[in-house]
């Protein structure tokens, strides 16, 4: 089985953060968001991850060829059409059925279950606000129709960005037809769309239920994100003076010194936090944090705070403070 993860998104949203850092690699609950995808998938029987690249590349190529002994390969998206096209590009030439696993998106499902069904199948969940998705219509389990961000959604199962395709062969006709022939919706080349194609092909595709999702594409929800993956992993740090409310993930190599950190605080390698409180917050590597209170904030690399009070989101090498 091969497994096509499309990392090729500017992730505009999170800017600054993704001036420098792809957005998958951004750090949740103690490591980039990739990592906790491939960890999930990690001993499924697979023969090759396809990553589609774009802007940044070399930081994702470095991150799993260094992290991981899984046989990868990696195709530089020139345009960004769509998730369409990037999935046709990933598709291409291969003779296996595939695994889509959105690179944004953190997903609790029965992964051996999904890709031993020997059937087409698209992870699905109920939301409040389907017209902002890829939304399927169904009968039982089976899916009839397929529509991206409808203005009348026909039901609240949105698509969440892990699909397991069993016709791979038709699966490429569908997605050369859209690029092909240029059809697009709301300005993008959509999956959705090739996917609908497919089922017109004559395939049939079933739902799989998701027990969690979390798209990463937002402050607010890699926030919620972190919250939730701190819940689940080991809890960490080391300091002569601190004190700590669980859950946090706290890298070995941090000082913490008269300060209250957590609830559901990840901080990398190499940060210095003096006189100062955090909670619900994402701190990059080699920060420094005094006389500080944080809450709800997202830091990259380098950064520098001093008597501050309130939420920030800053970019590398940014600095608050004298």
């Amino acid at each position: 089985m091969k497994v096509i993860i499309p990392v090729a998104g500017e992730g505009t949203r999170l800017r600054p953060h993704t001036l420098t850092t792809p957005k998958t690699l951004l750090r949740v609950a103690g490591k980039p968001i990739l990592g906790h995808i491939i960890d999930q998938i990690a001993d499924l029987d697979i023969s090759e991850m396809i990553f589609i690249t774009g802007p940044l590349r070399e930081q994702i190529e470095e991150f799993v060829t260094t992290q991981y002994d899984i046989p990868s390969r990696f195709v530089s998206q020139e345009q960004l059409y769509g998730l369409g096209y990037a999935i046709h590009l990933g598709l291409t030439g291969i003779a296996e059925e595939a695994l889509i696993i959105l690179g944004d998106t953190i997903v609790e499902i029965d992964w051996k279950s999904l890709v031993s069904g020997g059937r087409n199948a698209l992870a699905v969940q109920e939301v409040e606000n389907p017209s902002d998705f890829g939304v399927v219509k169904v009968d039982g389990e089976r899916i009839v129709d397929l529509e991206e961000k409808p203005e009348d959604p026909p039901t609240n199962l949105a698509v969440v960005g892990v699909y397991y395709v069993h016709d791979y062969k038709l699966m490429l006709e569908a997605t050369t037809e859209v690029v092909e022939q240029g059809v697009t919706t709301h300005g993008e080349i959509q999956l959705t769309d090739a996917f609908d194609l497919l089922l017109k092909k004559g395939a049939e595709i079933y739902t799989f239920p998701t027990e969690a999702w979390y798209d990463c594409g937002k402050l607010e929800t890699i926030l919620a994100t972190n919250r939730f993956l701190l819940e689940r992993v080991p809890q960490g740090g080391r300091s002569e003076d601190k004190q700590l409310r669980q859950p946090v993930f706290i890298d070995e190599d941090v000082t913490i010194e008269s300060s209250v950190v957590g609830p559901h605080v990840s901080i990398g390698p190499g940060t210095v936090i003096r006189n100062s409180q955090i909670e619900d917050s994402i701190i990059g590597c080699k920060c420094t944090i005094e006389d500080s209170t944080l809450s709800s904030s997202l830091m990259g690399n380098n950064v520098s705070i001093r008597r501050f009070q309130g939420n920030v989101s800053m970019g590398d090498h940014s600095e608050i403070g004298g």
